[in-house]
């Protein structure tokens, strides 16, 4: 599983097939959130395959061999969130095999045959995988099982209907078995089904079931590979050090001293990054240190944290582009028996993960190779060819594990410095990028600047909502393409507060574009959810305050047509005790969302310490994604996801001085420490017949709103700047 070089795919494209007697089948299964597999199945034409091996490969996602090997090609990457386990069950299901039957190997590059439907190419991000692959991996599995039906039923002249299959064996009506490694080579004859039938909620085995996950026994007995753990033969390490401010030039170094440094090998010198390889990490480190290099810090050299919030407050006093109108929210608000207004403010945020940036490559005048792990597998080759000047189907990328992500390898500019860099050198290179290098030249979450305005009558009843969203556009750099309203509009940047769950009788959202310089900023954990939900479930406090009705009850009304909304508050208050007395010092706080298509409430109780220190208690958190594909993984996706974004909350923030960041490491990029962690109860509505929601990012993003609002809750604080925990309590 994830080895140094997966094993050659024999496709050759988009809705072909290829078949041949005694031979294999292949067909490479275009994926579509709305067509059926049956619909391009058909389609398929019949040409000889050059390169058959014997394995039976009934589309682009599975492959069995004759001795009954089952392997299953992943198009998703596995980051830690469990995609290989979730991806697996759904083929699984329809195929009839178990989990401890399975292979698991990653997609080479291949945007033919493994581009996302939600994503528009071969990614993992955007809470998408399992939403992308709930009907297409299963069709792909009930497509094979069909074909090795058919092929057994013939072998015993019965109907195909007289059998069936269970654990990789077909059994026919006379106690007859064959298991599918028996019958490759004659299930690869049969004729691709025109329709593929999947089963119903209540026929299945596995989905909805937590069985363990298929990368636990690798990671637990230490034969898993990440990319810091790749070794090729002849490989050197090396280690970096690019401009300290976004756009600075190398001005010179001391070459001598490094190369003079016990095991360094090569020092290779780029405008804007100095390299230096040795046979080990710290011979690479010692030389680096060594080099001192001298910079040109560039345009940006002036630039701080509060010159870069002036440029966006200035900037949200523009109208923006209108994202939303519903009736006139402005006029609905000035008329209003009471006015509200309030401004909410969220940092640049670092992706720190465990596993730095790394990237194992071997540029040859023929070819180069890659190991790395990366969301984005197809961009990576691509890069590679493009700095090298190599032919794409030439370079070879193995993507691996990663220690964590969180949005940061959506990106390839570590891989096109790394591509660089090697073409300098004649052997494999590792290079390596410290912890402080990874933070201080990441790609970042936007800073939020978010005007936002209501209007209550003398009920208390919402009149009007408005909210203007002033940031960074992530779309415009990586994808422009996605761009709406002829590229006016990021939609990213208005998710969460174009669609609430709330109905409002005047609804107004506008989004402002203000990029920042001396950054450049990525997706992160759930990057438009994550500061719009905020920004809406905090006010939605501040105006249940105002109106003096509980929080819950105040959302209750706004719920009134969206039963599944109002299902997961209700569930989160009773699993809560919400409403029952707490001691002096603790409070409840809550906060609503429906983001990646699934709705969630949560309920976080905290205590505010005597030195106004913020604890945190527990939990509850009540998810309705519609079908549940690994329950363990659900929970384990919200717990994490929670945890990451109340790190968030409390302590994360990036800020510059000079144009460099400030932060280096985590004793000044803080995160949760696991005494510091509450109790997290995750609660799930049963809704197997229901849409299909993600769940990576949803914790992430009820994290901030539901901790401020327990702030509130405890202290009569409003708090509308994160990070909390830096002295917010003792300055307010």
């Amino acid at each position: 599983m994830n080895g140094l070089a997966p094993k050659p795919l024999s496709r050759r494209g988009l809705l072909k097939a290829s078949l041949a007697a005694g031979g294999g089948l292949l067909i490479g299964l275009r994926l579509s959130s709305t067509a059926s597999a049956a619909e391009f199945l058909t389609r398929a034409t019949p040409m000889p395959p050059p390169d058959f091996d014997g394995d039976f490969e009934p589309n682009a996602f599975i492959r069995i061999d004759p001795k009954g090997a089952i392997t299953f090609i992943m198009r998703n990457t596995e980051c830690g969130q469990g995609i290989y386990t979730g991806a697996s069950t759904l083929i699984a299901e329809e195929l009839e095999v178990g989990m401890d039957q399975i292979l698991v190997e990653a997609a080479p590059p291949d945007l033919k045959l493994y581009t996302d439907p939600l994503l528009g190419e071969q990614a993992t991000g955007g809470s998408a995988s399992i939403r992308g692959s709930w009907k297409p991996l299963r069709e792909a599995g009930a497509a094979a099982r069909m074909m090795l039906i058919a092929a057994a039923a013939e072998k015993w002249n019965v109907s195909p209907s007289a059998c069936h299959a269970e654990r990789g064996v077909v059994h026919g009506p006379a106690g007859q078995a064959l298991g599918y490694g028996d019958l490759a080579n004659d299930a690869a004859k049969q004729p691709v089904p025109t329709h593929v039938a999947l089963k119903s909620s209540s026929q299945f085995k596995l989905i909805g079931t937590s069985p363990r996950r298929v990368d636990t026994p690798a990671k637990v007995n230490g034969t898993s590979v990440y990319g810091m753990d790749i070794q090729v033969p002849g490989m050197k390490i090396g280690t970096v050090a690019a401009s300290p401010v976004l756009g600075g030039k190398l001005v010179r170094i001391d070459e001598a001293a490094a190369r003079a440094v016990p095991g360094v090998r090569d020092v290779v010198q780029l405008d804007d990054v100095l390299a230096v390889i040795g046979d080990h990490m710290w011979a690479a480190m010692k030389g680096l240190q060594a080099a001192n290099p001298v910079w040109d810090d560039g345009p940006n050299a002036h630039i701080d944290t509060q010159s870069l919030i002036a440029h966006l407050a200035s900037d949200s006093e523009k109208a923006g582009f209108v994202a939303k109108k519903l009736g006139d929210a402005e006029g609905a608000i000035k008329a209003a028996a009471s006015r509200y207004d309030a401004t909410y403010q969220l940092p640049f945020l670092a992706h720190a993960p465990m596993e730095p940036i790394n990237t194992t490559i071997h540029v040859r005048p023929d070819g180069a190779e890659v190991w790395v792990g990366t969301q984005v597998p197809v961009r990576a080759q691509m890069t590679v060819a493009k700095e090298t000047g190599l032919p794409q189907e030439s370079v070879k990328v193995y993507n691996q594990f990663m220690g964590g992500a969180f949005g940061r390898r959506l990106d390839i500019d570590s891989v096109t410095q790394a591509a660089r860099i090697a073409k300098h050198v004649p052997y494999p290179v590792k290079l390596i990028w410290t912890r402080e290098e990874d933070i201080r030249h990441d790609l970042y979450r936007p800073y939020y600047y978010d005007k936002i305005s209501a209007g209550l009558d003398a009920s208390g009843n919402v009149t009007g909502w408005s909210h203007r969203t002033t940031g960074s556009s992530v779309m415009a750099r990586w994808a422009p393409p996605g761009m709406e309203e002829g590229g006016k509009l990021d939609p990213d940047a208005v998710e969460g507060s174009a669609d609430t769950p709330y109905e409002f009788p005047t609804h107004q959202v506008a989004w402002v574009r203000s990029e920042p310089s001396a950054l450049t900023t990525l997706w992160w954990r759930g990057v438009g959810p994550t500061h719009n939900v905020f920004v809406i479930e905090s006010f939605m406090d501040e105006l249940a305050a105002a109106a003096k009705q509980d929080p819950i009850a105040f959302r209750r009304t706004l719920l009134t047509k969206n039963p599944r909304a109002l299902g997961v508050l209700d569930l989160a208050a009773k699993a809560s005790n919400w409403g029952e007395t707490l001691p002096a010092g603790r409070g409840r706080g809550v906060a609503l969302q429906y983001a990646f298509q699934t709705y969630m409430a949560t309920v976080l109780e905290i205590e505010i310490g005597a030195g106004n220190e913020i604890q945190l208690i527990r939990a509850d958190v009540a998810v309705d994604c519609g079908p549940v594909v690994n329950p363990d993984t659900l929970a384990a996706q919200v717990q994490g996801g929670l945890i990451f974004g109340l790190s968030m909350a409390l302590y994360s923030e990036i800020t510059l001085t000079n144009g460099r960041v400030d932060q280096s490491n985590f004793h000044d990029y803080r995160i949760l420490r696991i005494d510091e962690a509450p109790k997290v109860e995750v609660h799930i509505v049963h809704n197997p017949d229901g849409e299909i929601g993600g769940i990576g990012e949803t914790g992430t993003v009820a994290a901030a709103p539901v901790l401020a609002n327990a702030i509130f809750a405890a202290t009569g604080r409003r708090l509308r700047r994160i990070p909390f925990g830096t002295g917010q309590l003792v300055s307010s």
